[in-house]
């Protein structure tokens, strides 16, 4: 795999950020609207504070809590791994599978910048794969 910035693959995607007061449900809602598996929490300053995923979902549920109208505060997988926008998406994959999560955020110097999962890093090898079949194609 090719070693690529973070900020290259987060470059063109506004992240999904939510208050730590805001919950369960209205997560749920802009996980579906925007077709993401996170959500990245923020506390008043706008600084990262926690991330809340699909897996926090039905752990809040197993847990008995009051479900949809649980405040992400409480919700939210607290203070999560981060990479920053100049890390190598070897350095983001790493990350993932020694701590076993999806998603992981990125932040510049506390400042959220966006998110990767693991399945951004499929996507740039798409395109890194079509960038080298159209070489071939001019080539050939």
């Amino acid at each position: 795999m090719e070693k690529r910035c973070i900020s290259f693959i987060v470059r063109d995607r506004e992240p999904v950020v939510l208050g730590a007061n805001q919950t369960v449900r209205a997560a749920c809602e802009r996980m579906w609207e925007k077709r993401v598996g996170a959500v990245l929490v923020a506390d008043e300053h706008g600084r990262l504070a926690g991330i809340f995923t699909g897996r926090d979902a039905i752990r809040i549920l197993a847990e008995g809590h009051n479900g949809p109208d649980t405040r992400l505060a409480v919700a939210m997988t607290p203070n999560p791994h981060t990479i920053g926008p100049e890390d190598t998406s070897i350095d983001a994959l790493r990350a993932m599978n020694d701590g076993g999560f999806r998603h992981l955020p990125v932040v510049d110097e506390g400042t959220i910048v966006g998110v990767v999962s693991r399945g951004d890093f499929k996507g740039v090898e798409y395109e890194r794969l079509g960038d080298e079949t159209s070489l071939w194609e001019r080539i050939c």
